[in-house]
């Protein structure tokens, strides 16, 4: 940087205004980056029930579009590093971004929105085409959005910063930390509640649109706030890209060795050492420090397999649990926020009590330690949530293979009935009672024969599925009716009627009328108390179920409703409600969290200690891509691994952290710390640089001091 454009800087910088000695212009970067990490996290918390319950994918394809947008999310700000170091700039590069972003935000609500005349009876749409276009076009954006402006809003707020501001430059990046866990809490809590609403014109349904709308105005919210501050920023020019320097110089080094490999040139001690013919000493020693240290990120992704489930499995799983505390009913997705919570709990404890702690009672706990500590944690935290899982699973109704089928009868007849299907064990079902469970078939095709009226009728089952036989007041027109085979989604509960009355009903919660001796389609109700109004012309009563979480109920109404005001109407559950609680996930959030703390913070601390000043950035990027990585592993094993059982999926993902863990522990201990600014001089004293020279040089690298000091902070940063 010329003196020139060094003195118009100062300029710049004496003429913003400061308020209690911050920088007006903070205000905009504070306020900007709460809006953006709520709109983050908040589309981010609903994300995979948005894939699982509208679009109506499997678990295993939810989880894997699910990963592979994070996976992006951590690719692109490479992408958004270089942009801004080398094009546009730290604001230019936020701006055009985050109108990328806002826009991809708005289009992802906007595929949430969809024709009444072309949806199913509980109001899920039948034609996916248009919702998966646009679903995929809204992530892809906000993907490049949300990573490219990842390393510009840090820096640039740490660039309106003068050079005696130093204890406010760390007051800044603390209340930015806490800006950054605030949205995520805060989203985390809120848009799963905006989603379990009911909203609808013609239907009542899950109200994804509020949950992503939400989201996208707090973008375009943060977008306009972090503009309007836009005459009060200190704004500096491009200054050339540090990680394509690096790659640049690579790049040439492994050329240079593959065109000399068969000529009698003299061994080199390090392979980087090819590079010397066009590029100075110095920065080929860099390079060596950087390189020792993203060799150790290579075991680091399968962590990061493991923590980023969090959003994907372990939300799932809370859909198959119990969600009532009593004092309030906490939504699947709201289970992400104990991470938020505990991470600003355990972060102070641990850097205050617990790792001054260790060191008094003289134990050598290195940051690679902590971080081989941390992973086994994670791993801890699979097996916990594999233990829930089986529990889970002992709770889960006995469904029919795809070469079984099950039946279940219901007898609407007024007298008991005794029911023989193909010659097996005769049922005796009183009047208006179901059979005690499912009749399991391994064939399809079956007699039923009503042994006190001489009834005989033959029927087709559906392989795989279950059903239920409706026998009406008049036994000879006796009929199968479909029943779900799955859970109900996202927790909430499935009823259907069946009218035994001599006359049409409309009842509350159906889309139509209900004819005699029909059973209606199935609709889904949330947990709690719910009433039901039944009515015909003047006539009319009510009746409320309490429901749980996942439950299946069909209700049957008899002859004699509305002498008997509703009380007479009789519910058979056909599926349990969930009776694992979801406090049981907190002891794998707890263990998680512990793992984050010791992994992800004391990485960062590691990586900017043993890295050059200006390479800090480079180092940045590799952590980044370590995560990305991680996400593409999930995506791998959910489309390929295919385990039969989930808990057995969970124990194979604690088993490769613990054996990555213990390759990573290896590596440690053959490593060496070193001080950067050790090496960095001895190199420079080797090269015989002058006073004038080295004093040269320094004044160079003072345009990167507020930088380097801003990269430090940035270990507080792990929730970005």
């Amino acid at each position: 940087m010329t003196d020139e454009k060094m003195d118009e800087t100062k300029k710049k910088t004496k003429k913003t205004a400061e308020c209690c000695g911050f920088p007006v212009s903070i205000f905009f970067i504070v306020v900007n980056e709460f809006c953006e990490r709520f709109s983050y996290y908040g589309m981010r918390a609903v994300l995979v029930l948005y894939f699982r319950y509208f679009l109506l994918w499997d678990d295993d394809l939810a989880t894997s579009i699910y990963h592979a947008f994070v996976a992006l999310c951590y690719l692109t700000p490479i992408m958004g590093a270089i942009i801004a170091d080398s094009w546009l700039g730290k604001f230019k590069t936020i701006i055009y971004l985050s109108v990328v972003y806002a826009v991809g935000q708005v289009v992802m609500a906007v595929s949430t929105i969809h024709d009444i005349t072309d949806t199913d009876r509980d109001g899920t749409p039948n034609n996916f085409t248009l919702h998966i276009a646009l679903s995929m076009l809204g992530l892809i954006l906000i993907a490049l959005g949300t990573g490219g402006i990842k390393p510009c809003v840090a820096a640039f707020g740490g660039d309106q910063f003068q050079e005696h501001q130093s204890r406010q430059l760390n007051t800044f990046f603390s209340v930015f930390y806490l800006c950054i866990n605030g949205g995520s809490l805060l989203s985390t809590l809120i848009t799963p509640v905006l989603r379990a609403q009911e909203c609808g014109i013609h239907t009542q349904q899950q109200c994804y649109p509020l949950a992503f709308g939400v989201p996208a105005a707090l973008m375009v919210v943060s977008l306009v706030v972090f503009i309007s501050g836009s005459g009060m920023y200190v704004k500096t020019d491009p200054e050339g890209n540090i990680i394509w320097a690096v790659c640049k110089c690579i790049g040439f080094a492994i050329k240079n060795r593959f065109r000399h490999r068969s000529s009698a040139h003299p061994k080199r001690e390090h392979w980087m050492d090819w590079a010397n013919e066009k590029y100075d000493k110095l920065l080929i020693a860099q390079v060596k420090m950087v390189l020792k240290v993203l060799f150790l990120y290579i075991p680091l992704p399968m962590f990061w397999t493991l923590f980023d489930q969090k959003g994907s499995r372990w939300t799932l799983q809370a859909t198959t649990m119990s969600g009532d505390f009593r004092a309030f009913i906490l939504q699947p997705d709201q289970m992400q926020t104990v991470n938020p919570i505990l991470i600003l709990t355990m972060v102070p404890i641990m850097d205050r009590i617990i790792f001054p702690l260790i060191k008094k009672c003289g134990l050598d706990f290195s940051p690679l330690k902590r971080m081989t500590v941390g992973m086994l944690f994670a791993a801890m935290a699979f097996v916990c949530a594999a233990l829930v899982q089986i529990e889970i699973d002992k709770t889960l109704p006995d469904f029919p293979s795809s070469s079984e089928s099950q039946l279940k009868v219901v007898n609407m007849f007024n007298s008991s009935l005794n029911v023989t299907i193909s010659h097996k064990d005769t049922l005796l079902i009183d009047s208006l009672e179901s059979s005690a469970g499912y009749v399991t078939l391994d064939h399809q095709e079956i007699t039923v024969s009503l042994n006190s009226s001489g009834i005989t009728k033959n029927f087709s089952l559906i392989a795989g599925g279950r059903q239920t036989l409706i026998i009406p007041s008049d036994p000879s027109v006796m009929y199968l009716k479909e029943d779900i085979k799955s859970k109900p989604r996202e927790g909430r509960n499935a009823v259907r009627f069946v009218n035994g009355w001599t006359a049409v009903l409309n009842i509350t919660n159906l889309e139509s009328n209900l004819e005699p001796t029909v059973i209606s389609n199935y609709s889904l109700v949330a947990q709690g108390t719910r009433k039901f109004v039944l009515s015909n012309g003047a006539q009319s009563c009510e009746f409320s179920q309490t429901f749980g979480f996942g439950s299946s109920y069909t209700f049957l109404i008899p002859s004699t409703l509305f002498s008997t005001d509703c009380k007479s109407i009789k519910a058979v559950e056909d599926i349990q409600p969930n009776s694992v609680h979801m406090a049981l996930q907190i002891p794998q959030y707890f263990l998680i969290t512990t793992g984050e703390v010791l992994f992800s913070v004391t990485g960062l601390q590691f990586s900017y200690s043993q890295a050059p000043k200006n390479m800090k950035s480079v180092l940045q990027a590799g952590w980044l891509c370590t995560n990305a990585v991680g996400n593409i592993i999930v995506l791998i094993v959910a489309e390929l691994g295919k385990l039969p059982k989930q808990w057995a999926e969970y124990l194979l993902f604690a088993s490769l952290l613990v054996a990555v863990s213990v390759i990573f522990s290896v590596m440690a201990y053959f490593y060496t710390y070193i001080d950067p600014a050790e090496v960095e001089a001895q190199i420079r004293s080797e090269l015989g640089f002058e006073p004038e020279e080295e004093k040269k040089k320094e004044t160079l690298e003072m345009e990167d001091k507020d930088k380097d000091q801003q990269n430090e902070q940035e270990v507080k940063q792990t929730k970005i």
